[in-house]
């Protein structure tokens, strides 16, 4: 799979608080499912958020969960 999300297997969402994100089908012949790559690289600490959902929505969802732990674990320090 082609993809300009990645270099040589790195991430190229590299600016803090941005992300990417790129659709790509996936399976045999009319079986095909249409997915999201998503990267989002956090402002604080610049720590990388990536996932694989149906939809952007979906991984925007599963982003927001992760940076709601990830707060709660630097408020619990």
């Amino acid at each position: 799979m082609a993809t300009r999300m990645t270099t040589g297997g790195v991430s190229t969402c590299t600016e803090a608080g941005t992300e990417k994100y790129e659709k790509f089908q996936m399976g045999i012949g009319r079986r095909k499912r249409t997915l999201v790559q998503y990267d989002y690289r956090h402002p604080a600490d610049g720590e990388l958020f990536s996932c694989v959902k149906p939809t952007l929505d979906e991984c925007r969802t599963a982003r927001d969960k992760w940076l709601t732990a990830k707060e709660s674990k630097e408020d619990n320090r």
